[in-house]
């Protein structure tokens, strides 16, 4: 049976337990394989058992619950360029978060400088019993109480409105979350503080005192909304890398159609297309130079600022900036096949996937409501109970009230739900600011606990293209190098060997003319031969005369090949070619080595090429000789023997040990950016970046794990003072209040500490 999965955008949830619920009732649903729904992306990923179900089912099943799902992007008006958005304008989610939290704000300026004030004369009043020094408040309790009661009625009824659903959902259906605990705790205070004050009576019968908790009503309400607030606005800021990204994108082309120049819309360029850039401009899309010269700055794919200059041939990325010069380049990649677009798609599933770590928070969460619900009213039973036989029953009364009401306001699973989501998020927005693009978070995770990196020579360590290294003429002298080099590039300029190629582009880069030859001849593993004015030049490798030769010798010993030039029969001198190690391969291992790495390289190559290079950059082992099939084998070894693997490659003829290794890391150069191919892709192929991205995945790690201790620490100490257990030792009772307080810095701060990540240098 075929497989399909969408992503969907949540409407309604506010905490973990929201995000377990919608999980919990869908993945009940027949035809429906898995669903992740995370609270920090606000996004549902479902993987169906065949078509997927439509919107106004899944709505059905979870609109009782108040949540509801919108399509991510429907086909019918998919914007071409990024799907994950809406169409013809990607910026329509963030204007609706930001109506969202605009609507959040006007209650916070209405219920947050309320509560403030209140909470000043409730520490007045406080102050004043404890401090002799300081005067009483110069309010009448009974007018406190009045004022107090009508502005607690609007905020529990009006302003708290959405605390209150949370009870009725619950009552209803049973699910309970964030916004039930709120509800509770705060109608009952209101209830209990309304009935002493308009019914006198029971004041006298439950024998009581004169005590209202209108006050805790009100700045419980405030704090919770200007703490969900702040979650809110920290949270849209944990995505800014998508919409960086998303920002870099032109609006619009300048192409060349019918011999007419003609600027359109984005989407409609077309495969083909001759695109026209000029200075200062973004370039549209994925392409090859077909005229003009340019420099340009291409830092959102490598991170580096200097400009990189682009000639004819050469190929130009989408949403990199043309610094100078004008050229056309003809249209490879268009709408969602560009490089930037599925860099956008790869940073959107890789934010919303789950790390393993999660699952113990998402196991938490979901029964973390129902057992606050029954510590609480146990807090209340226990208070009558037993309390009443110690303080009395008036007191105790109190006392369980207050307990109850701050267990419900103090234990909220937003922070515990948060911890691992906005890490993840911001952790994968940095990487692709540093040209480190991450799978899935899993891949982040499995980086940090990696211990032996395996690397693959040649595209990895070395560039994969040779290069002349050695130009030795048996006469000595500048010039005879020259000669040798220049017979050598003119006959080699008929020839399409890579070898051939770096020959004839060393002799043009030291400015050499190439000579016209006749009679060219490509002699089947031996090598080239041609005529230029009368002489015969023969380019081949050594023979059996030149076995033992030292230089050659030495030369090949380097993993170098050799190449003789003949002039008639006569040896003019040799010409050594290698793959030529990356600038920072040394740097790169070398900081590998820092952080406690053991670093391998797996090779094909021959022994001593392997040895030599190895030698260079300062690999701690050798696998020399390795044949495509076996290198997976080989990582299969270093598991075995209890090492957590990652492997670097190129992503292509490394696959199967890239998929075997416990992190693949792909080195994508140009526009061949394989996604696919690893866990984790590192732009430009820059070896530096490895170690970069180790040092993000234990930096987000590190942020992970402090936010899920702080979160569980937070419930862990702050339930059991909120519930008076500190009052028979040293007689001190957390008031509700504080709870609200609390609860407001929980996510923020959480959330505050995610944050920090996008400050960390890498």
């Amino acid at each position: 049976m075929s497989m399909s999965k969408e992503t969907y955008t949540v409407k309604g949830m506010h905490c973990a337990s929201c995000a377990a619920i919608i999980t919990k009732k869908l993945s009940k649903v027949e035809g429906i394989r898995q669903v992740d729904v995370n609270l920090a992306t606000e996004k549902a990923s479902i993987e169906f058992e065949g078509e997927p179900l439509s919107v106004d089912a899944l709505n059905g099943i979870i609109e009782k619950y108040g949540y509801s799902i919108i399509a991510e992007h429907p086909e019918s008006d998919a914007c071409p360029l990024f799907p994950s958005a809406p169409a013809g304008d990607v910026s329509l989610i963030k204007e609706e978060k930001q109506r969202e939290l605009d609507e959040q704000l006007a209650k916070v300026h209405f219920a947050f400088p309320l509560a403030l004030l209140v909470f000043l004369l409730m520490m007045w009043d406080i102050a004043a019993k404890i401090v002799p020094a300081v005067p009483k408040l110069p309010v009448p309790m009974e007018l406190f109480n009045v004022v107090s009661m009508a502005i607690s009625t609007y905020m529990v009824f009006r302003t708290g409105a959405p605390f209150l659903h949370g009870i009725t959902l619950f009552i209803r259906t049973g699910a309970a979350n964030m916004d039930t605990l709120i509800g509770i705790g705060t109608l009952t205070a209101y209830i209990f503080s309304a009935l002493i004050t308009l019914i006198p009576p029971i004041k006298l019968l439950l024998r009581i005192p004169d005590y209202t908790y209108f006050d805790v009503t009100i700045v419980v309400i405030g704090f919770v909304l200007l703490g969900k607030y702040l979650e809110a606005r920290s949270k849209m800021k944990t995505g800014e890398a998508i919409e960086k990204l998303i920002g870099l994108q032109a609006k619009s082309a300048l192409v060349l159609r019918n011999g007419k120049e003609m600027e359109i819309p984005l989407e409609q360029v077309r495969k083909g297309d001759e695109v026209i850039v000029k200075p200062g401009t973004k370039i549209p899309v994925d392409g090859t130079i077909t005229d003009g010269v340019s420099a340009v700055d291409e830092s959102m794919v490598s991170g580096e600022p200097l400009p990189v200059d682009k000639k004819k041939g050469d190929t130009v990325i989408g949403g990199t900036i043309n610094k100078q010069g004008s050229f056309t380049f003809l249209a490879s990649n268009v709408g969602k096949d560009t490089m930037l677009s599925r860099i956008i798609r790869m940073v959107e599933d890789a934010q919303g996937s789950r790390a393993p770590i999660q699952h113990i928070a998402d196991r938490i969460a979901g029964v973390f409501v129902p057992a606050v619900l029954v510590i609480a009213l146990l807090c209340l039973i226990v208070w009558l109970t037993a309390g009443s036989y110690f303080i009395g029953f008036s007191q105790a009364l109190s006392f369980g009230i207050m307990g109850m009401v701050g267990i419900l306001v103090i234990a909220c699973p937003c922070a515990l739900g948060l911890a691992t989501p906005t890490a993840i998020i911001v952790g994968v927005g940095k990487g692709a600011e540093y040209g480190i693009l991450i799978r899935n978070a899993e891949s982040l995770e499995k980086l940090a606990a990696v211990d032996t990196i395996v690397l693959d020579k040649t595209g990895t360590i070395t560039t994969g293209n040779p290069d002349v290294s050695d130009i030795i003429a048996f006469k000595e002298g500048t010039a005879q190098e020259n000669h040798v080099l220049q017979l050598a590039a003119s006959v080699e300029n008929r020839s399409e060997h890579p070898l051939a190629r770096a020959v004839v582009e060393n002799a043009r880069q030291k400015g050499l003319g190439l000579v016209e030859i006749a009679s060219f001849e490509a002699l089947e593993g031996i090598g080239v031969s041609g005529s230029i004015d009368g002489r015969w030049i023969v380019v081949r490798k050594p023979g059996d005369k030149e076995k033992g030769n030292p230089e050659i010798t030495k030369l090949q010993d380097q993993g170098k090949t050799v190449v003789i030039v003949e002039e008639n029969g006569t040896a003019k001198g040799l010409i050594a070619l290698s793959d030529t190690v990356k600038p920072n391969a040394a740097e790169s291992v070398s900081a590998l080595h820092r952080m406690g790495l053991k670093v391998i390289m797996l090779t094909g190559d021959n022994k001593s090429a392997a040895a030599y290079i190895a030698r260079q950059v300062g690999i701690d082992d050798v696998f020399s000789e390795v044949m495509p099939g076996e290198k997976a084998d080989k990582i299969k070894d270093l598991q075995a023997n209890g090492k957590k693997v990652a492997m670097a490659g190129d992503g292509i003829n490394d696959a199967p040990a890239l998929a075997l290794a416990d992190v693949g890391i792909a080195m994508a150069t140009g526009t061949d950016i394989a996604i696919e191919s690893a866990g984790i892709t590192l732009l430009k192929g820059d070896i530096r970046k490895i170690a970069q991205a180790i040092t993000l995945s234990h930096a987000t790690m590190n942020v992970i794990r402090q936010n899920l201790f702080w979160a569980f620490i937070y419930n862990i100490i702050g339930i059991p003072l909120a519930a008076g257990v500190l009052y028979p030792i040293w007689g001190i009772f957390l008031n509700p209040v504080f709870s609200g307080l609390a609860m407001a810095g929980s996510s923020v701060s959480v959330v505050s500490n995610s944050l920090r990540l996008k400050t960390r240098k890498l």
